[in-house]
């Protein structure tokens, strides 16, 4: 696979996953480990409706 332009890097695209009822993406890797993510962690995503957003970060108990 060819690697993307530098400014297309965060580009990604939506993925159907089973039966279209959820969908799931790629994150950067440049993101995992700059916020140290493990595999299989567990994280909290939120919606900011009025800017029309995703917030992803790391979940607590």
């Amino acid at each position: 696979m060819a690697r993307k332009k530098l400014e297309n890097r965060n580009i990604r695209k939506l993925y159907r996953v089973g039966n279209g009822k959820t969908y799931s993406l790629t994150l950067p890797i440049e993101a995992i480990r700059e916020f140290n993510w493990q595999k299989k962690q567990k994280v909290e995503v939120e919606i900011d409706r009025k800017n029309k957003q995703l917030i992803i970060k790391d979940w607590k108990k």
